[in-house]
């Protein structure tokens, strides 16, 4: 069988539009030597795909494995209409896996590096609990009215400066630099209270 080469190896070349919706039936009719050919067909191309798009090669090889799966079970339960278009609904997955990817992910909240200096509290000692409450509600008395609502909005309810801009009718670089301005604040009034 041909192949077409790529930078990590040869793909198998693709079925024309008539084997497809062969292969489309023999999936939806069980057989898994036609699964194992989707996958053989497949799998490589979707995991270049998300490579490209993700940069990650662990990323990308565990979205080509959910691509290739969810393509599998569509299969299965008969969800593509036009067989002869195999490819074009593989590449539409994959597609719609990669944009919810990034959707999520960009959802996430960040990662800071855990360096050694770091305090860490053990969450299940109540006085150390009482102690922490205590230390934010002193530096909360420290701002004004406005300062403390950018904050609270920030933190309790998990909103972001631009939601918070508009509730506040001020700019998002404004609610930026003072979100910013007001953490400092709050982590150097409390770390002078914990050293006295």
């Amino acid at each position: 069988m041909e192949a077409a080469t790529c930078g990590t190896g040869r793909l198998p070349v693709l079925p024309t539009a008539q084997e497809q919706a062969r292969l489309v039936e023999r999936i939806r009719h069980g057989e898994t030597t036609a699964e194992e050919r989707l996958v053989e067909l497949f799998h490589e191309r979707v995991r270049i795909l998300a490579l490209a798009r993700t940069r990650k090669s662990e990323v990308a090889r565990e979205l080509a494995q959910d691509v290739v799966m969810a393509v599998v079970i569509a299969l299965r339960n008969g969800q593509i209409r036009d067989g002869e278009k195999l490819t074009a609904f593989v590449y539409g997955t994959a597609r719609n896996h990669l944009n919810h990817h990034f959707r999520v992910s960009s959802r996430a909240p960040g990662e800071d590096e855990l360096l050694p200096d770091h305090a860490v509290a053990d969450p299940a000692d109540p006085i150390a609990q009482f102690e922490r409450v205590t230390l934010v509600r002193q530096a909360l008395t420290l701002l004004n009215a406005a300062d403390r609502k950018i904050l609270l909005l920030t933190l309790v309810d998990g909103l972001k400066p631009g939601e918070i801009a508009r509730r506040l009718g001020l700019s998002d670089e404004v609610v930026r630099a003072r979100k910013s301005r007001l953490v400092k604040k709050i982590v150097e009034h409390m770390q002078t209270l914990s050293r006295t």
